[in-house]
């Protein structure tokens, strides 16, 4: 007799393997070749793509740690290809959102807290006992250093690197390189950058984007409008005045 217990109402597809003492719930819905290891406990409202790996003790898709949640039904999406480590645990969305989502190929290491309305890109690696407040958004291919707390609504851009150990409450802008205490601007990642293929001139535009915003002189508004007005703007520096124009905390300084 099997050790694991697996409701009739869940969604499983093929290949899938589930090891001793998991409980999975009623709806919850599980691709093609997903591995899931012992004492999983897999909750309502768990969405899990296929090739996904899950480790022992991981808590997927429980409740809102959040006083406004009423109970309402929302979900937790992981991606295709994503592992989730030893005794992470990733609450699912409320009203506001209606969910919390990982992306695909995602690296979520042991003790993670994931909460209520994250969203977390692709390819994003998040180290040992980060714990993030609810509506957290971070972009593709961050890689996040161990044990960081990130305050809620902070926003952390595409292919940022953010230092083990330093506390994150203001907004970290793409390509960024944050370190130190309080969290600041160190500068871009360029050897993430360059192992994932940016030329030379992607680097350079997104340098003296940042030059112009971190070390200029000028304030935040001034600097973005110095950069709208040097003519040409590379796909790459319009990310970073986007995110800049949607940013709600204000970013990191310099």
């Amino acid at each position: 007799m099997p050790n694991y217990s697996i409701s009739k109402k869940a969604k499983i597809g093929n290949n899938v393997s589930v090891k001793d003492f998991t409980i999975i719930e009623d709806d919850v819905v599980i691709g093609n070749n997903v591995e899931i290891g012992s004492n999983v406990y897999i909750a309502n409202g768990a969405r899990i793509a296929d090739n996904v790996k899950i480790h022992h003790g991981a808590v997927v898709s429980t409740v809102p740690q959040d006083l406004k949640f009423s109970g309402e039904d929302t979900v937790f999406e992981i991606g295709e290809g994503t592992v989730i480590r030893e005794y992470a645990t990733l609450n699912r969305g409320t009203k506001e959102s209606g969910k919390s989502s990982l992306g695909k190929n995602c690296f979520i290491m042991a003790y993670t807290h994931i909460a209520h309305d994250c969203h977390i890109g692709n390819n994003v690696i998040i180290a040992n006992s980060v714990q993030m407040g609810g509506h957290v958004e971070i972009g593709d291919w961050a890689i996040i250093g161990g044990i960081v707390p990130i305050h809620q609504f902070t926003k952390i851009g595409i292919h940022v690197m953010i230092g083990g150990g330093f506390r994150t409450v203001k907004d970290v802008p793409p390509y960024a390189l944050a370190g130190n205490s309080p969290l600041k601007f160190e500068g871009i990642n360029t050897v993430g950058l360059r192992r994932r293929g940016f030329t030379n001139k992607q680097i350079s535009d997104i340098k003296t984007a940042y030059d112009i915003i971190y070390y200029s002189g000028y304030n935040v508004s001034d600097a973005v409008k110095k950069i709208n007005e040097s003519g040409s703007i590379s796909d790459e520096v319009k990310i970073i005045l986007k995110f800049i124009a949607e940013s709600k905390r204000g970013l990191v300084k310099g």
